[in-house]
């Protein structure tokens, strides 16, 4: 992996550097993992001191995991989007680093919230499944995490292989609005939009607080995951291309 690539056009040439990359995640990972545990601490203790909903009971305190998972699973794709663009566009170095790293990640978040979306849908809707616009395309984007993984693994050139992939992310984050609007497009039994809308948040602050935090608590644990596994690909590569060249040497000598 090639150590020092300079990018004129976006001026990022210290973060092109791998090595520097690796110091500087080596000095924020410990205060990142701790402030990620506290945030985890506080929500889930808010997440238990409220009461339960009216209607929904106690299987209301699954929100405060189905909807970070939800928001991180697009947030994710969302950022491969834009290392995709930086592989493609700009060719920085650590753009396909990045987008490799986020994508089991995306794919563990999107089954979470599959998972705890149907636990809370089976005594909410009466089924624990229906192949319903806003399910169904957060399915899909499931399946679309699994393809990259895939594609990842399957192929051996990394230069082929990570503009192969950038082109296919981009070409499916038509997805992302369309899980975002699905509620608003289509007649579904899923709820629309509750927090984020233009006359204002449908939850009662008891229910937002923890919600929030738990948030920014999963955010945090995205992004605290996310540089670990930036770190350990960059690792990884720089190991497969030291036995490549190894394996070369031994030949030539031979």
């Amino acid at each position: 992996m090639t150590e020092i690539i300079t990018v004129p056009k976006n001026g990022l040439i210290f973060l092109a550097n791998p090595t520097r990359f690796l110091a500087l995640a080596a000095r924020i990972l410990p205060w990142l993992a701790g402030i990620t545990a506290v945030c985890f601490i506080l929500g889930l203790y808010l997440s238990f001191s409220t009461e339960g909903d009216y209607q929904q009971g106690e299987t209301v305190r699954i929100m405060y995991i189905h909807v970070p998972s939800a928001w991180l699973a697009m947030m994710c794709y969302t950022i491969m989007s834009a290392s995709a663009i930086g592989t493609l566009v700009w060719r920085h170095p650590l753009a396909d680093v990045s987008a490799r790293a986020a994508t089991p990640l995306g794919a563990a978040f999107t089954l979470l919230a599959l998972v705890t979306g149907s636990l809370w849908g089976k005594p909410m809707w009466g089924t624990w499944w229906v192949w319903d616009a806003r399910l169904t395309s957060v399915f899909i984007l499931f399946l679309m995490y699994l393809g990259l993984i895939a594609l990842n693994r399957a192929m051996d050139d990394p230069s082929k292989a990570a503009r192969l992939t950038a082109v296919l992310i981009l070409v499916g984050f038509v997805n992302i609005p369309i899980i975002k609007f699905s509620v608003d497009w289509w007649n579904t039994l899923h709820q629309s939009a509750s927090v984020l809308r233009l006359d204002g948040t449908a939850i009662d602050p008891e229910f937002l607080r923890p919600l929030l935090v738990m948030a920014i608590a999963f955010t945090l644990l995205f992004f605290t995951l996310h540089i670990m596994a930036m770190r350990n690909e960059i690792w990884r590569r720089r190991i497969t291309t030291q036995r490549r060249m190894a394996a070369r040497m031994a030949s030539w000598e031979e």
